[in-house]
């Protein structure tokens, strides 16, 4: 039986549950893909799984081998997949339920792997699914950010957050952003029309009537949010809204990205290939030293991506 390296959760809590183990090569079933994972991106989603928070929404299996965010190439498919060929360049997400991408090889549905964008390596693809799918879903499927709207997004300098200020000016939004006063600048190279200290500068004392609040805080922040928000706008969040006390003719929206959304990843990587959206990485680790990738996710607050490289370049 063919074998592979991969981090897996052992048992739910601190990164020392993350062991590097040698276990079997999985084999996709019908509709997915296994992937010769070249590099893997590194999500807050990531450790927040690995602590147990997420326990109620996926009963996995320990130990489990961790990470969704993929790129690679096809190393064979499923019975029934006909849109990706074995040898072929991808990024996407893979399944932890069915073999994670922290790995040398991974497996995802088809249909939420995608051809990788030509202008990136394997390590900038690998960053990219999981925070542009959750900004791209936020923005137009649920709050449907039309052009000339504006959008208040909080917690700009983040994953999501990089992603959405490109795709809502993409989209000719006005774009206002929330961050640390060390990355005000960052937000304006993005394409942020207002940049926003959100320490210094209270929000609700800069912005009025917005149409869209993409909430990436949540908390106070959020609370705060319904203020600044015209009659019929929407607050969107990743952190959830409260079931009371929402003003009325507003709308409120959690999000919960579907990573099955391969058409959403195709024109995504259009607009990497066309230069409308920049990509950037923070810091790159080894497979190995996943545990140490996942502390600094945890409690770095680092501004661009993490990701693991599992394939050196010859």
């Amino acid at each position: 039986m063919a074998t592979m390296k991969a981090i897996r959760i052992h048992a739910y809590g601190g990164a020392e549950n993350l062991k590097y183990d040698e276990v079997p090569r999985p084999e996709p079933q019908a509709g997915q893909v296994l992937i010769q994972v070249y590099a893997a991106g590194v999500n807050p989603i990531d450790w927040k799984i690995r602590e147990g928070f997420f326990q109620q929404v996926y009963d996995y299996s320990l130990p489990v081998i961790a990470g969704a965010d993929v790129a690679g190439v096809v190393a064979s498919v499923g019975d029934g997949v006909t849109t990706l060929q074995p040898g072929q360049a991808v990024y996407g997400t893979a399944d932890m339920a069915l073999s994670g991408a922290y790995a040398e090889y991974a497996v995802g549905y088809a249909d939420a792997i995608a051809p990788k964008p030509k202008t990136l390596d394997y390590i900038h693809a690998a960053s990219i699914p999981i925070v542009a799918i959750t900004a791209w879903q936020a923005l137009f499927d649920s709050a449907n950010l039309q052009p000339e709207q504006s959008v208040l997004i909080h917690g700009g300098a983040g994953g999501v957050g990089r992603y959405a200020i490109q795709l809502a000016k993409w989209k000719r939004a006005r774009v206002i952003a929330t961050a640390s006063a060390a990355n005000l600048d960052d937000l304006r190279n993005l394409g942020a029309d207002q940049a926003i200290d959100y320490a210094s500068q209270p929000f609700e004392q800069q912005v009025k009537d917005v149409d869209v609040v993409l909430d990436l805080v949540g908390g106070e922040t959020q609370a705060r949010s319904w203020q600044i928000i015209r009659p019929g706008g929407v607050l969107v969040s990743t952190l959830g809204v409260p079931e009371s006390g929402i003003p009325q003719g507003i709308k409120a929206v959690p999000v919960f990205a579907n990573l099955r959304a391969n058409s959403q990843l195709q024109q995504i990587a259009q607009l990497i290939s066309d230069g409308q959206i920049k990509v950037s990485i923070e810091q790159v680790f080894e497979l190995a030293e996943a545990a140490k990738a996942q502390e600094v996710s945890q409690h770095g607050h680092p501004r661009g991506k993490l990701v693991l490289q599992v394939v050196h370049p010859a």
